[in-house]
This record gives structure tokens, C-alpha cells and sequence, in this order.
């Protein structure tokens, strides 16, 4: 393991799990005040931090400075906030009460503890190298577990930056390591031993890494690719709902896991859904190239070449609109389920429309793609409610996109392609760690280890009756037959 161990500086990972064991054992009331003070800090030099973040990321997208500050800086800080507020709350010990605990138990008391997995390598992502694997690591940090970040390609600054922050503000600095970015440091780490691992990035990545922790049957939480749906409901706000779409595929130069990529116009007539389209066009046909890196074109390439083979109209072509490895715009017209466009993870601005006579039609053809990270539905409150309770996703949208999520009490996770589990929330805070039950016997009984023979038939059954027959005479048979069987039994 020399590139890991050169990284760390240490003989073994036996001195980062010594230190995990010592910040587990600190009160969490103390490891919330590191990060109490890590937010103030951060707040305070919230542009010094941003400038960390590289203005050409790994996808090779151009951001400014005001950029990184909006879409990783405060919602780092919330999620310092969300931490200091509710992480004692969440993390407590839960004392289970009499109420549903079986009439045989009676002298036993239980606890449920959260304990912390130990050792967790969060694997973090190009595009919001700051922000995704920052909020991953401060709830690991926050639950009790040392750290090892790896970050993507070129984004080592900003971990490098965040982890000297939190040493100057208390933080034990064997429990937070930054490895070196390169793919070999993370298959080394697996290797070395962890107990957890915080992966954020492509499908195909998310099964390399499975593959490997297979062998150890570590535990994982994926939060992988998307190819978000939006729905257009009959009422929705058409100049609200294309700004909205421009919006998510401008963001980030569309370098984002649930940019839409995908738009079912159901129940429109041919004049709405000609309507819907032509102001779409408009909006997104001045949107500035951005670039991407060679592999992406030819992607966009054979996205076009599909859409185009299968019948489908290609009302913006986004090859065409830049230079120098920049796109456009790729906007899909009259799509089908089938079309690569609808089944692809891609960071570019791609956006494939299709129409649908009504929601069971949008329905299926939503769920025929395989990955499920993200909806938005734009129209009625109260028709996109009862849509939202039957699509297949993590998060629901109802008339924005993209935005909320950021909110740092919203868990994130996605299913099918999209991985599984969750990160951030109450839920990713309780996912960095895992229960430990700890139960005391307080009576003085020691019947029930005593071994069975066949009186004990009637007296186990006598009691299932007692407690759960249907109906007061079945109950109060079943305690008849308790009471005759304990007596035979005496």
C-alpha cells in the first residue's frame, strides 16, 4: 500500500482508527463545537475557500468564483448549521418504552445507540468537489468516524483547504486524510480496510467500486448518475416552467447529476405542446456554450445520430452552436422512451420533450429509463401531489428544480442506476453511522432457560391466543389454556 501510506504519513491505518476510537469516546456535544467553529471560519473567508475550487473543474466546465460561492459555499455552511442545531438530537440514544414490547419481556430494558462505522472513505465528485464530499465528511466527522477523502481529478485543493480549517478549529488531525485523487489511492484504501464507503459519481463507477468491496462485504451508500424527468401537467405555468428548465440546464454548465434531461408534456394539446416548444427554443437557443471535454461531443454525437434514425425531431443541434470543445444546447423533439437520449447519463445541456396523452403514458415512460435520481412535476399542487406519490425517484420537485435540494435537512439518494441510500439530512447523518442495541434484564427469572418438552406446547400456544386471538372469547380462551398449562407445568 505504499501511495496510501506515503499520503497519510503513517506506519498503518492503526493510528487513524486509534484516534477514530478516542473521538468516538469524546462527548458529541464537543465534536459539535469543531464544527460550529469550522462554519464561522468558513463564513468569514468564504471567497478564499471558493477560490480553492478550480475554475475549469475535471468535466472541463468554466465556473466564476460568485458561482462556487452560491452553489457549494452557503449550502456548506447551512449544512454546518443543520449539524450544530439537530446532530445531538439525531444521534441520541433512543430508550424504547414498554409501549410494543412483547408480555414475556417484561423485565428487559433496551436502548438503541447509534454507533459510528469506524473508518469511512468518502469517494468525491468533479463537479461539486466542495460542497457534496464536504457536507459527507463533516456528518461522518460529526457521528463519531475518522475520515480518508479522495478527491476527483484536480480538485484537491479545496480538501486540502476544508481539512486545515477544521484542524485550526480542533479537529484531531489523524481523523480527517486527504488522499491523493488518482483511482489507485481508492482501491488501496478498500484494500487497506474500511468500514464504509461514500461514493458520489457514475453508474459504472458505482459497480467498479461494489466490485471490489464485495470481497469485504463493506457496506456503501451510491449516490450515482441521473437522467431526471420533469413532468408538465395541463395548467402549469409555461414562462415559470421554460425559465425553470433553462435554469437547470445552464447551472453548472449542466455538469449535474439531476440536471433535467428528460421532459414529458402530458396531456397538452397540439397547440399548447407547440406553444410549450417554441418558447423552450427561444429560451434555450441563447444559452452560452460551455465546454466539454472530447469524449462528450462523441456522445452528443451518437445522441444526435439516434434521435435522428428513430424519427425524432432535433430542433437544437448543440454541436454546432460552439468552438474550441464548447456545445450548445441539444434540444429533442417528439422523443419516445427508447431514444439513447432518454436512457443516458450525460454532463452536457441535453434535453429530450415528449409528448404524452396522459399520465399513465408519461408514467411508463419515465420508469423505462433505469436511472431514478430525481423528478420535477411543473402544474396544479394538489395533480402533482398525487404524481409525485407514484414516481419511482429520491426526490420530488413540485414546480422548481434543482434548488431545494439543497436545503441541508433533505436526505439524497436515488434508486435503480441512480445508486442507493442516502446522503445528507437526518437520514445521511443516522447513514454514517449504525445501530447498536444494547438491552438489560432486570428481573430475577431464569424460566426461559429452561428447556422445552411437550407440556410447553399448550402453554406457547395458550399464550399466542391470549395475546393476539381475534376477538375478547378468543383471548380469554387463550388465557384459560395459559393458566391450565403453567399449572401443569409447576
Amino acid at each position: 500500500m505504499p501511495q496510501i501510506i506515503a499520503a497519510m504519513g503513517i506506519d498503518s491505518l492503526e493510528g487513524v482508527r486509534l484516534a477514530q476510537r478516542a473521538w468516538a469516546a469524546t462527548p458529541l456535544r464537543l465534536r459539535v463545537e469543531v464544527i460550529g467553529r469550522l462554519r464561522r471560519r468558513v463564513a468569514a473567508g468564504a471567497v478564499e475557500l471558493a477560490e480553492t475550487v478550480p475554475t475549469r473543474l475535471p468535466g472541463a466546465l468554466n465556473r466564476s468564483v460568485a458561482d462556487t460561492l452560491a452553489s457549494e459555499m452557503l449550502p456548506l455552511i447551512e449544512a454546518c448549521r443543520f449539524l450544530e442545531r439537530d446532530a445531538e438530537r439525531i444521534l441520541s440514544t433512543k430508550h424504547l418504552g414498554r409501549r410494543g414490547r412483547p408480555a414475556w419481556l417484561g423485565g428487559v430494558k433496551t436502548e438503541v445507540e447509534r454507533a459510528p462505522w469506524g473508518l469511512v472513505l468518502v469517494l468525491g465528485a468533479g463537479n461539486y468537489p466542495l460542497f457534496l464530499a464536504g457536507v459527507q465528511t463533516l456528518q461522518a466527522l460529526v457521528a463519531g468516524n475518522a475520515v480518508l477523502w479522495k478527491p476527483a481529478s484536480r480538485t484537491a485543493d479545496p480538501a486540502f483547504a476544508l481539512r486545515n480549517l477544521l484542524v485550526e478549529c480542533g479537529l484531531p488531525p489523524e481523523l480527517l486524510t486527504v488522499l491523493p485523487a488518482g483511482v489507485e489511492s481508492a482501491t488501496e484504501a478498500i484494500t487497506a480496510g474500511v468500514d464504509h464507503v461514500v461514493l458520489t459519481g457514475s453508474a459504472d463507477t458505482g459497480k467498479a467500486v461494489l466490485r471490489q468491496l464485495a470481497e469485504s462485504l463493506t457496506p456503501a451508500t451510491m449516490e450515482l448518475s441521473g437522467c431526471d424527468a420533469v413532468f408538465v401537467l395541463p395548467g402549469a405555468d409555461f414562462g415559470h416552467t421554460v425559465r425553470a428548465l433553462a435554469f437547470g440546464l445552464r447551472f453548472n454548465g449542466s455538469f449535474t447529476c439531476m440536471a433535467p434531461r428528460r421532459v414529458f408534456l402530458v396531456g397538452l394539446g397540439e397547440t399548447q405542446a407547440a406553444e410549450f416548444e417554441a418558447r423552450l427554443m427561444g429560451a434555450l437557443a441563447n444559452l452560452e456554450p460551455v465546454p466539454v471535454p472530447a469524449k462528450t461531443s462523441r456522445l452528443l454525437r451518437e445522441l444526435i445520430e439516434d434521435a435522428r434514425v428513430q424519427g425524432a425531431d432535433v430542433l437544437l443541434a448543440g454541436l454546432a452552436a460552439g468552438s474550441d470543445g464548447a456545445v450548445g444546447v441539444t434540444l429533442i423533439g417528439r422523443a419516445n422512451p427508447a431514444l439513447l437520449s432518454m436512457q443516458t447519463d450525460v454532463f452536457a445541456p441535453v434535453l429530450s420533450l415528449m409528448r404524452a396523452a396522459d399520465l399513465d403514458e408519461a408514467l411508463a415512460a419515465g420508469a423505462a429509463c433505469p436511472y431514478a435520481l430525481t423528478a420535477s412535476i411543473f402544474g396544479p399542487e394538489t395533480e402533482a401531489r398525487l404524481l409525485a406519490s407514484r414516481l419511482r425517484v429520491g426526490n420530488v420537485l413540485i414546480n422548481d428544480i434543482v434548488i431545494p435540494t439543497a436545503d441541508p435537512r433533505v436526505a439524497f439518494g436515488g434508486r435503480g442506476r441512480s445508486g442507493f441510500g442516502v446522503t445528507r439530512g437526518r437520514e445521511g447523518l443516522l447513514a454514517m453511522t449504525t445501530p447498536r442495541t444494547v438491552q438489560v434484564q432486570r428481573g430475577r427469572s431464569q424460566r426461559a432457560y429452561e428447556a422445552t418438552g411437550d407440556g410447553h406446547l399448550e402453554l406457547f400456544a395458550g399464550l399466542a391466543q391470549m395475546l393476539h386471538g381475534d376477538g375478547f372469547s378468543k383471548r380469554w380462551a387463550g388465557l384459560v389454556r395459559l393458566l391450565r398449562a403453567g399449572r401443569r407445568l409447576r
